[in-house]
């Protein structure tokens, strides 16, 4: 039995092969999601024979992102690391969210996704894809038609469900939309009696501000790396 907080250390890997299933694959002791959906993968553990899965799933000279705590700093061999980088994993207790000005918003739909993509390439929260709106609920703030600030769900494990692309136009930066918004999503993974939890790049202080002012506190710290598979 794998302790219920202990899945948070490998998320990919335990949403692919539960909640998300359906949108990517797994073969053997790897899994990936479709990449019009995210760059992600993930393996069981970090033995030979997941590294070997995980070739034959990505296919020769194929890039993926691995995301989980203690990442191999070495990779077996013909595996190259593009980058790679560091991250903070935070979580909430079921009584700890901390009530802010609500945010006007509405759910997001695919006719949404061209805008959602144009937010995504200015403000950068992280890797969003065409299809990646399939995988959860996100909620978007509109100013005149024009989506401007967003949030949403990404990975789903049995118990715990991640918020995801929170981003704000710089033009309206400063005005609580992050707040607001990523109050209303884990308030609605709370209600469904989930955990919610997320992720923030170690460097960016000012979103791990605005998490932990929401009731958020850190886990533990994660890896994630952009990683080339050998060639045959």
């Amino acid at each position: 039995m794998v302790d219920p907080h202990q899945v948070l250390d490998n998320a990919v890997w335990w949403s692919l092969t539960s909640h998300h299933r359906r949108h990517g694959e797994v073969r053997g002791r790897a899994a990936r999601y479709r990449p019009d959906a995210s760059p992600f993968a993930a393996m069981e553990s970090f033995g030979e024979e997941p590294w070997r899965d995980l070739a034959d799933l990505v296919g020769p000279e194929s890039t993926c992102v691995l995301f989980c705590a203690d990442l191999p700093t070495v990779l077996p061999a013909g595996w190259k690391v593009v980058e790679r980088g560091e991250g903070r994993q935070m979580i909430i207790d079921p009584d700890q969210l901390v009530a802010v000005k609500p945010v006007t918003s509405r759910l997001l739909v695919a006719a949404d996704v061209p805008q959602m993509l144009e937010l995504v390439e200015v403000t950068r929260p992280g890797p969003f894809r065409a299809a990646t709106v399939e995988l959860g609920r996100y909620y978007g703030h509109f100013e005149d038609a024009r989506l401007v600030a967003m949030a949403g769900e990404r990975l789903q494990l049995d118990g715990f469900t991640e918020v995801s692309a929170v981003c704000t136009h710089p033009d309206v930066r400063g005005q609580g939309l992050a707040s607001g918004l990523s109050h209303h999503v884990a308030s609605g993974i709370l209600q469904e009696g989930r955990r919610p939890f997320l992720h923030v790049a170690a460097t960016n202080d000012r979103a791990r501000r605005v998490y932990e002012a929401l009731g958020f506190r850190q886990r533990r710290l994660v890896d994630f790396a952009l990683v080339r598979s050998p060639p045959r």
